[in-house]
């Protein structure tokens, strides 16, 4: 039998599940000079790019808007473009440093819908891998990331710091 440990896996599985933190964690992310702590990537004008704390895959990140809404027709069209061009970005920056089979690319809107932060919209760009799902979800209820998010952060914080801001929030 292999033993897979995920160490980092175990604050989250042991948690209450009703617990929040305290304040959105994207404006949390939008405010902090803290860009480690909040696994943030990069922060333009209008939008900002984060590791998800509990990925699917390695590199699964988030692009949210910088204003704290809730759909995407409460955004501005600077604030849709910047979004949109993000996601394009990150999709590039994966695909480089990562070199993924595909993408999972998607919204939730809504806390039914499946929106772990329903009131502030965000996409998930998750990078995917011929065979990278596995039993462990099925059976176990678990995950399987090989990748420490400090390694990941590490590794994608350079590209992230070379995006232009004039490209992404626009001149």
């Amino acid at each position: 039998m292999d033993v897979l440990f995920t160490p980092w896996r175990y604050p989250y599985l042991t948690s209450p599940k009703s617990e929040q933190p305290a304040g959105c964690i994207f404006c949390i992310a939008a405010t902090s000079p803290q860009r480690r702590e909040t696994q943030t990537l990069y922060r333009g004008e209008q939008a900002l790019v984060m590791l998800n704390r509990y990925p699917y895959t390695n590199g699964h990140l988030m692009i949210a808007p910088i204003a704290h809404e809730a759909r995407l027709f409460d955004s501005s069209d600077s604030s849709l473009r910047a979004l949109i061009r993000l996601t394009a970005e990150a999709q590039r920056i994966l695909s480089d440093v990562y070199q993924p089979d595909g993408f999972n690319v998607g919204m939730n809107f809504g806390q039914v819908a499946g929106a772990g932060v329903a009131d502030h919209y965000h996409v998930h760009v998750v990078p995917r891998w011929t065979g990278d799902c596995n039993f462990m979800t099925v059976t176990a209820r678990t995950r399987l990331v090989p990748e420490d998010l400090a390694v990941t952060f590490e590794k994608l914080q350079p590209h992230f710091a070379q995006i232009r801001n004039d490209l992404v929030d626009g001149p």
